[in-house]
Parts: structure tokens; sequence; C-alpha cells
């Protein structure tokens, strides 16, 4: 029996859809890529669920309009000495290359906001394997040619500088802090085009509950305002706002 729990802790650590979930993965991923499900109204069930924030820094945006969910890889990249030979594993082209199709990349650059995690050759890997995004606490570059192949990217910043020599990334699938918010390896990442929330995989059925009652009250909030051209009106019957 005790060996039973320590799976379960593992299970939950790494991320792994739990098995006495009510929902399926392919449910919670529905429902959040429903249009009506923007990242403002998910940011706020997640707010009400956790009493956390669950909406990255304002400066995390993407670098062409696009939508995107799905489950976050993680990897970890710090600033390495001109002078350090020691070898490295490199885990954010590990992670690239394990990732299950419709992952979403999670890149963090530690003290290294103006270095590029991303550019031409990784977007192409990422495309052809069929993930779903990108998310990067640092910059990106090649944005013609990710434009171009149509593989959704949110950064803090956009630079031509590399990596290469400047940066390692020695750790992968491990909680990281994107844009002023934990991410664990398995929670759900949504982006569009203002901004990305990060939705805990432990409370993810409860913020879709919340999300379909948000909808319920604004659909039938906005025939209210329409009517009485009053949005406090329409807030004094459905307290939604």
């Amino acid at each position: 029996m005790k060996r039973f729990f320590q799976l379960c802790a593992l299970l939950l650590c790494f991320g792994f859809p739990s098995a006495f979930a009510a929902i399926s993965e392919a449910e919670i991923i529905k429902a959040l890529s429903l249009p009506e499900n923007s990242t403002g109204n998910i940011a706020d069930a997640i707010e009400e669920a956790t009493g956390a924030r669950g909406w990255m820094s304002a400066d995390m945006k993407p670098i062409f309009e696009a939508r995107v969910v799905g489950r976050a890889v993680t990897a970890l990249l710090r600033p390495v000495l001109k002078n350090d030979s020691r070898k490295y594993p490199n885990a954010a082209l590990e992670i690239l290359d394990q990732a299950p199709e419709g992952s979403v990349l999670v890149y963090v650059m530690q003290d290294g906001i103006d270095i590029a995690a991303m550019g031409n050759l990784m977007g192409t890997t990422a495309k052809v394997r069929k993930l779903a995004g990108a998310v990067i606490d640092g910059s990106v570059r090649d944005v013609a040619e990710l434009k171009r192949m149509g593989f959704p990217v949110w950064s803090r910043r956009i630079t031509p500088a590399t990596s290469v020599g400047r940066m390692v990334s020695a750790e992968k699938q491990v909680p990281v802090k994107c844009g002023d918010v934990m991410v664990n390896p398995g929670d759900y990442i949504v982006g569009d085009t203002d901004g990305v929330v990060v939705v805990p995989a432990a409370y993810a059925e409860k913020i879709i509950a919340l999300l379909k009652q948000y909808d319920d009250k604004e659909s039938k909030m906005i025939p209210i305002i329409e009517k009485e051209k009053s949005m406090l009106k329409a807030l004094e019957i459905y307290n939604r706002y």
C-alpha cells in the first residue's frame, strides 16, 4: 500500500493525469479551447479556484496572432561562464525531442531575458513533431521563419542573440517560474492574443466548471445590456464582472 501511494505522488509530481480524474485530458483541452474561454475568463476562474494569480507577466506576447492549448513540458536554462568547459546535458533539446504531440514547450531563461531560447531550427523541430507551441520567459529569434511555418510562440522579448555559449540547460520536467507564475510539468497552458495563463492540473475540473458558469451568466447579461444600455443593471442580476 505504501508503494502505491508513493507511485501516485510521483505521477502527480511529474504532471501525468491522475487515474482518479473525473474528466479526461482530452475533455479538459477541448473545454479550454472553446472560443468563449478567453485567457481573461480563464484567468478569472484560476484566481477564484486557487486564490492565486494564473496569468503570466504582461510582456508575454505572441509573435503572431494565435491560440494554443496544451500540457506543459519544461526546461530551465541558466548562464554559463565562457571558461566553463564542463559538459552539460542539453535538456532544452532533449525535451523538444521527447515531448508528446500537442505539448506546449515552456522554456525559462534564468537571468537571460534578452537571450533567445528558440529560433528557426528548434521551431522546425517542434512543428514537425506536432507540438502545439512554445512559451518563453526570455526571448525568441528568427520570427519571420516561425511566422512562415506557423509555429506559435509567446515570449517576453525578440532578439537576434543566440543562447549558444551563453546559456546551458541542465534541467527538464521540473517546476519553473515562467512570467512570474509557477508552471509544473503537465499543467495546462492557454495562450491567445491577450497573453498566457496556467491552469494547474489539480484544479482543471473546478476551473472548467467555473468557466461554464461565467459563460452562462455572460450570455444572459448581453441581451440585458443591449436592451437597457447599462452594464450596471445586468450586474445587479448576474454579478459577473
